[in-house]
């Protein structure tokens, strides 16, 4: 590992100098370790905000192998500042960056990566998907060795682009900077500005204006992707390639989050969770012909039938056997209602067991500790994931820090759902305006069959009302973290390579220079920033904060918000 000695300095002569406003301090005291000791403390309170920051990151170089061939790479942990288009600074965001070193930057392409909850950091998308290291989960079963061990990941995107993962505020080591708070950022169109002005520094800082660009957003990310994707084009960057992974783009379509709603759209994933149980008849050998048999009978019969129960309770006895059939729940369930919900399901399927919600293969007895929390498919990763985090920042990639890396703040128990006038965010017409302001612009968007969150029926059905010749859509064995399965990222990745290649040919055929030259001009780079008077060492007490201090529920908005 080795220090980025200019840029700490440059850190310390600002702080000394008072440069970028706040009036002078004496300087901290000088760290001679390798990598970078931010004696910041960061804290994820909805009131909390920094008095200033600087700019500074670990700079390393480190290599993963895979496939018989060791690739080495820049690795890069620490905060940019995010600045408002007159230039004040809004929040210190944490990020860790991937890159290839001496890469042609005009050719190379950049992903920006984040997960959703609102409120959850990056990390199950960094140390989970395709970044170059990766924990070994087990997933589907809980056999595994907790915590899990990491090893050099296979299916790293490397090859492809240059990966950034975002960690929004309040997450992460993540912090809004005075006069703004944590929660000045937690809504969604406050959210996705933020997003959109680091995107922004991020390019400015190292010289990546002219390089195609990729979102990749989960869950939550998937809205904040369409809405940050139509904010960053309106601000000139132009973007190539949008990743969907198990998007929730419209809140008022999916029944377990409003409660509103018929869950006709969970059918399909109902029936691959009832074949991977043993329970449907038949118990079906190819999972792809399946789920098109169950997709076309919940859209011709389902539908029809479930709709007339929501408006009048008409009954539909003669779908009762069908159903029970498809998703194997018996028929004395679908006699109590047709209309079944996603916690009714997983808590109904197998007696005495309790379904995961994000892969619903996943189970646990209902008195057991793995089901405690509500979801067995989520605790079984949660606390390997966050050791995973802090050990991967401090003994590898050189970044010290006394706090806690915040992996699932309380973000979403105040965040602003409310987008374009209504009160839940429906962010297809974002999308939509995104494709319409960029020819070039595509969509990749993956899910699993498993996942009773945001089920893969109802992305489709959420999709097909954006321009379907550029979206492609994806479904794999697998839950809401469908990269989680081995044989499924495999598939993914290959899905994902295909994806990058297309849309790269579309960007070479474009003259860029227009758009580059905007860029460049719209924000020069300056090599290090500052806000304010950032803390002084020892001047603010350590905090010791809860890694998790809600459950993870993404999709997922507060009960007083759903519709009755």
């Amino acid at each position: 590992m080795r220090a980025t000695v200019t840029t700490l300095l440059l850190s310390l002569v600002l702080v000394a100098c008072g440069g970028g406003g706040g009036g002078s301090a004496p300087p901290p005291p000088v760290d001679n370790q390798p990598g970078l000791t931010d004696t910041t403390v960061y804290s994820s309170a909805p009131d909390a905000s920094l008095p200033g920051a600087v700019e500074a990151a670990a700079v390393s170089t480190q290599s993963v192998t895979a496939n018989g061939q060791t690739l080495s790479y820049t690795a890069t942990a620490g905060h940019l500042i995010a600045r408002d288009a007159v230039g004040a600074a809004q929040a210190s965001v944490f990020y860790v960056a991937y890159t290839l070193p001496g890469a042609d930057v005009a050719t190379r392409p950049v992903t920006f990566f984040y997960n959703g909850g609102p409120g959850s950091a990056s990390v199950w998308l960094q140390l989970g998907s395709f970044g170059p290291k990766r924990l070994v989960s087990g997933v589907p079963a809980t056999t595994a060795a907790r915590p899990f061990p990491m090893v050099d990941n296979a299916e790293h995107l490397l090859g492809q682009s240059d990966l950034v993962f975002i960690n929004a505020v309040g997450t992460g080591y993540s912090q809004a900077i005075a006069p703004f708070t944590n929660r000045s950022f937690w809504g969604v169109d406050s959210d996705a500005a933020l997003f959109r002005d680091f995107i922004q520094r991020y390019l400015a800082v190292n010289n990546r204006a002219a390089s195609p660009k990729y979102l990749f957003g989960e869950s939550y990310g998937g809205p904040r992707t369409a809405v940050l994707a139509r904010r960053l084009q309106e601000a000139g960057v132009m973007l190539d390639g949008l990743v969907l992974q198990s998007p929730a783009m419209d809140y008022n379509s999916n029944c377990g989050i409003t409660n509103g709603s018929g869950c006709g759209g969970y059918l399909p994933s109902y029936a691959a969770v009832g074949a991977f149980h043993k329970l449907t008849q038949p118990v079906p050998t190819d999972l792809d012909a399946w789920a098109a048999s169950a997709r076309a009978y919940a859209d011709s019969a389902y539908a029809p039938a479930l709709q007339a129960f929501v408006t009048s309770g008409a009954q539909a006895p003669a779908l009762w056997q069908p159903l029970a059939d498809l998703t194997g729940l018996p028929v004395s369930r679908w006699q109590v209602t047709l209309n079944v919900g996603a916690t009714d399901y997983r808590q109904w399927l197998l007696a005495g067991q309790l379904l995961g919600r994000y892969d619903g293969r996943m189970k646990a007895p209902t008195d057991s500790a793995l089901a405690a929390e509500g979801d067995p498919s989520s605790t079984w990763i949660g606390a390997s994931f966050a050791q995973g985090i802090a050990t991967h920042l401090r003994d590898q990639l050189g970044y010290r820090n006394a706090s806690t890396y915040v992996v699932l703040s309380n973000a979403i128990n105040v965040w602003d759902f409310s987008h374009n006038g209504r009160a839940l965010p429906d962010t297809l017409p974002d999308l939509a305006a995104a494709l319409a302001q960029n020819p070039r612009l595509r969509v990749l968007a993956v899910s699993g069959y498993h996942d009773l969150a945001t089920p893969f029926h109802l992305t489709e059905t959420d999709l097909a009302r954006v321009d379907a010749s550029r979206v492609k859509i994806r479904n794999y064995a697998g839950g809401h973290m469908s990269y989680l399965d081995d044989a499924t990222r495999i598939a993914q990745l290959a899905d994902m390579k295909a994806f990058y290649a297309g849309t790269l040919a579309l960007h070479a055929a474009v003259d860029l220079g227009p758009e580059r030259r905007a860029l460049q001009a719209t924000r020069p780079a300056v090599a290090v920033d500052r806000a304010g008077t950032p803390q002084q060492p020892g001047s603010v007490a350590p905090t010791n904060e809860s890694a998790f201090q809600t459950g993870l529920r993404d999709p997922w908005v507060p009960p007083t918000m759903r519709a009755r």
